[in-house]
């Protein structure tokens, strides 16, 4: 990026608030914050939004309704902003929604919603890996890691700390809870529940994400009473709703197993099993 200057532009944007390299293409309507640097090649549309401190790589398009927060970075040949791959799209006005801190890898592609007035949204600290793809709808919380080549389908929801693995295709609908860990190369059909690990085509579950806890902050306690609410959700021949009766009954129900409970009850494609 050492070639790129300050350029002046006559617009909303403010005099030399960006550095940008000769080559790129900005629309004088998109609104770019104090100190971002787009790279050669970029092309900014019109009604993009970005913040301060942004890095836009080489190649990169940002295009449609999007607005994005501080110190995010775009490598080489991502596109965000771009219609979404939905027959039900016809045009209606939706958008894409950034928030900070973000690392979006080599062609990443991030695609807006389809609905009238809806978002696809991506929070803030998470890095999304080279080839990633999050589809309409999408709602990838905070401090996530999707691994190369993850494909994100409609209206998936990834919450917080979740990790998933490279080579892994989530259906459209499936949400996967936080603190989840998805082994690389596996197939996701149905839900997730939060804390725990799972892998494979078919997808099995593998116990709790221990290590991914501990190093988050969470106590042995913690842990320990999650374990248990596990083995009686996984190994005790129970269905969901007697497992759910038990840890109820037999387990500490702090804040985390409640979030358990919680997001198993809201299940509509049902967890993995």
């Amino acid at each position: 990026m050492d070639s790129m200057k300050a350029n002046k532009v006559v617009g909303p944007r403010p005099v030399a608030a960006a550095e940008i390299h000769p080559t790129a293409v900005v629309d004088p309507a998109a609104q770019l914050g104090h100190n971002v640097k787009i790279g050669p090649h970029a092309v900014i549309g019109p009604e993009v939004v970005v913040g301060p401190d942004c890095v836009i790589g080489s190649s990169v398009l940002i295009t449609g309704k999007t607005t994005i927060g501080r110190n995010n970075r775009f490598f080489h040949g991502a596109a965000v902003g771009c219609e979404p791959q939905d027959k039900k799209f016809h045009g209606e006005t939706t958008f894409v929604e950034i928030g900070e801190n973000n690392d979006f890898r080599e062609y990443c592609t991030i695609h807006p919603a389809t609905g009238e007035g809806e978002s696809t949204r991506v929070g803030s600290d998470n890095l999304l890996m080279a080839y990633v793809h999050v589809a309409h709808n999408c709602h990838v919380h905070d401090n996530t890691v999707l691994a190369n080549a993850v494909n994100l389908a409609g209206h998936v929801e990834v919450e917080n700390n979740a990790i998933i693995g490279g080579l892994t295709p989530v259906h459209q609908f499936v949400r996967i809870g936080a603190f989840a860990f998805v082994g690389g190369g596996s197939r996701l059909p149905q839900d997730v529940p939060p804390f725990i690990k799972v892998a494979g085509n078919p997808i099995e579950v593998a116990g709790i994400n221990s290590i991914g806890m501990k190093r988050n902050g969470f106590t042995d306690d913690e842990v320990l009473n999650l374990k248990r609410a596990y083995r009686l959700l996984y190994r005790s021949g129970l269905n969901v709703t007697q497992a759910l009766e038990r840890i109820a009954a037999e387990c500490n129900l702090d804040v985390h197993v409640e979030q358990l409970m919680a997001f198993i009850r809201r299940s509509d494609r049902g967890i993995v099993r």
